[in-house]
């Protein structure tokens, strides 16, 4: 009843598959129910910078549907099989004639979820404003810290997605976590750290 309701339409994607492209046009808030996507952008030369993620529970696209934001900016690709759900924006934000009450709880998560992203994109945007890669790494893993609330955490990235999301030098950034290490700063193997 809520999904049709909401105009709601499912779709899966395989790992490596776009849900948008840049430079498309949509009228649709995407939320994946399994899974996960990143938010990416290629430079001409290739380079690619993960801009964000969206997992499970999590939106994309409200600010190009709800206010007719004009053309994605960047691409939105699965990096794990996921199931999407595609709402229509304008029935989310219209009331429906039967004024079901499922109606504004979904507008009510829709906006907690918006405020989150915006609370994640600054965090983002504090990693990026270090100078050097060691202020990026130390700002990112100090903020995962303090999310898990313990020194010891896994990160969603590998390496190369790390580097992509902080815009550091893959290979820099590496012998940046082994000077790390050797300084006795974290201790890590693979996605799991340990702040010392």
């Amino acid at each position: 009843m809520m999904l049709s309701c909401l105009g709601a339409r499912r779709r899966k994607y395989k790992k490596g598959e776009y849900v948008f492209r840049a430079g498309d046009h949509i009228n649709t808030i995407a939320v994946p129910v399994t899974g996960k996507l990143h938010i990416q952008s290629d430079d001409y030369w290739g380079k690619r910078t993960i801009l964000g993620e969206v997992i499970a529970g999590g939106i994309f696209g409200e600010a190009y549907a709800a206010s007719d934001g004009g053309a994605i900016l960047n691409d939105v690709v699965a990096v794990e099989d996921s199931i999407v759900i595609f709402f229509d924006v304008k029935r989310v934000l219209t009331t429906c004639p039967s004024s079901c009450r499922f109606h504004s709880a979904v507008v009510q998560n829709m906006f907690f979820a918006v405020a989150e992203k915006n609370r994640m994109l600054v965090g983002k945007l504090s990693h990026m404003s270090k100078g050097t890669t060691r202020e990026k790494l130390m700002s990112y893993l100090s903020e995962e810290a303090k999310k898990h609330n313990t020194p010891i955490f896994e990160i969603p990235f590998n390496r190369r997605q790390l580097a992509e999301y902080l815009s550091v030098d893959r290979s820099a950034m590496s012998n940046e976590l082994c000077k790390m290490r050797d300084d006795g700063l974290i201790e890590f193997a693979r996605n799991s750290f340990k702040l010392l």
